[in-house]
């Protein structure tokens, strides 16, 4: 079973049913010892990273996210849910994340040229061959995205893609042994996300 965690905000029903409609069971839960009980767990995230960080911490869910972690067990962050790995973020004057991964989650630069949020679809262009959330897709494949900020991984050989954006290349997913992270929303990305969440729910 895939568990969701439920923190009191994010996009949580729309990743039940994308993963539902794999037919794959998954639950979102807000029960600690049913999160540490599944097979795979996913962290979605919209919305401020101040805000995210304070309801975990008031759901007492931190510490499911590192036990899940450090017990091997399949792990993947979406949008906010990557972000909020990451040691610190520029949002909300700045803001602790959980420091699982080396880096930071900076703003996209104001430019008259570009928008921000950066928001639409947008390729990805593989650094690794070895990820197996990618399995059956190209580089170049075509993913939603919807966000401010971005995150800037010190850690080159965790970097699984990367997008380009307001003159930025940024990290847009990340691939640590059982840990993984996405920047785009693969519950909207149609049937290259399907298969990014096929591919983890078989992990």
């Amino acid at each position: 079973m895939i568990a969701i965690i439920d923190y009191g905000m994010g996009n949580l029903r729309s990743v039940q049913k994308a993963f539902e409609r794999l037919g794959v069971e998954a639950q979102v839960s807000a029960d600690r010892d049913t999160i540490l009980n599944a097979d795979k767990v996913v962290l979605p995230g919209v919305g401020a990273i101040a805000d995210m960080i304070a309801e975990l911490k008031r759901s007492k869910m931190i510490d499911a996210v590192y036990h899940t972690i450090e017990s091997d067990k399949p792990f993947l962050g979406i949008c906010l849910g990557l972000q909020a790995l990451f040691a610190s973020s520029e949002e909300n004057g700045g803001t602790a994340c959980l420091g699982v991964l080396p880096g930071r989650v900076k703003r996209f630069p104001e430019s008259p040229e570009y928008v921000v949020p950066h928001m639409g679809w947008n390729d990805l262009k593989f650094q690794r061959d070895d990820v197996p959330l990618y399995r059956g897709l190209k580089s170049s494949d075509y993913v939603y995205f919807v966000h401010s900020y971005y995150v800037e991984c010190d850690d080159p050989a965790a970097v699984a893609t990367t997008t380009e954006y307001d003159n930025v290349e940024f990290c847009s997913s990340i691939c640590r042994n059982n840990l993984f992270g996405v920047q785009f929303h693969p519950e909207k990305s149609q049937s290259v996300g399907l298969q990014i969440l096929k591919n983890f729910s078989e992990l």
